[in-house]
């Protein structure tokens, strides 16, 4: 395959996604927007948590909210459990990688936050355990993943399960639903 077939293909794929996300997803993010808002409006926060590209993916979108996404306005509540490297190697070291979530989500969570794990596969079990510890602590365990959901489906709701199995498309599309996250919180919130 020469080069401009592939970039034309990249494209063309990218394309489909998106368009398929836009016609199956719009009702589960309009869900996981209601239950943000009322999530800062009650004075929560949310916390976010992946694995490589995802755990990139959690910082930007915690630092969106955190600081600024279209404007200056005021901070949202939020916060990557993916940065801090002592609890991470900690918890991996002690109680097991599968834990590394689970455990923050227990010391910093409460009822009312909501709780956003993201697995392109919808099968890492870190990210499941920390969904579960969020319902376990009262929180909402919603999930960003693909490849058909995984077990994600039977602890994240509202879920958004992007339709494809290329990882990067999967990705791509999780970047783009979390920047409209914070977008849409920035209009429901009245800080735009």
């Amino acid at each position: 395959m020469n080069l401009d077939t592939f970039f034309d293909n990249e494209f063309d794929e990218q394309a489909v996604v998106s368009a398929a996300t836009k016609t199956i997803l719009r009702e589960p993010f309009s869900q996981l927007v209601r239950h943000a808002v009322n999530c800062i409006q009650s004075g929560g926060k949310l916390m976010l948590f992946g694995n490589g590209g995802s755990a990139a993916d959690c910082q930007h979108l915690a630092t969106e909210l955190t600081i600024r996404f279209r404007k200056d306005r005021s901070a949202i509540a939020a916060i990557a459990l993916t940065t801090d490297t002592s609890t991470l190697t900690a918890a991996g070291n002690d109680l097991g990688f599968d834990y590394i979530f689970s455990r923050q989500v227990e010391a910093l969570g409460k009822p009312g936050d909501l709780v956003i794990g993201i697995s392109t596969s919808g099968n890492s079990k870190n990210v499941i355990h920390g969904l579960s510890q969020a319902k376990k602590i009262g929180a909402i365990a919603a999930g960003l993943g693909g490849k058909g959901g995984g077990d994600m489906i039977n602890v994240a709701d509202p879920y958004l399960i992007v339709p494809s199995n290329t990882t990067a498309r999967i990705q791509e599309m999780h970047i783009t639903l979390g920047q409209m996250l914070c977008g849409a919180l920035e209009i429901k919130l009245g800080l735009v």
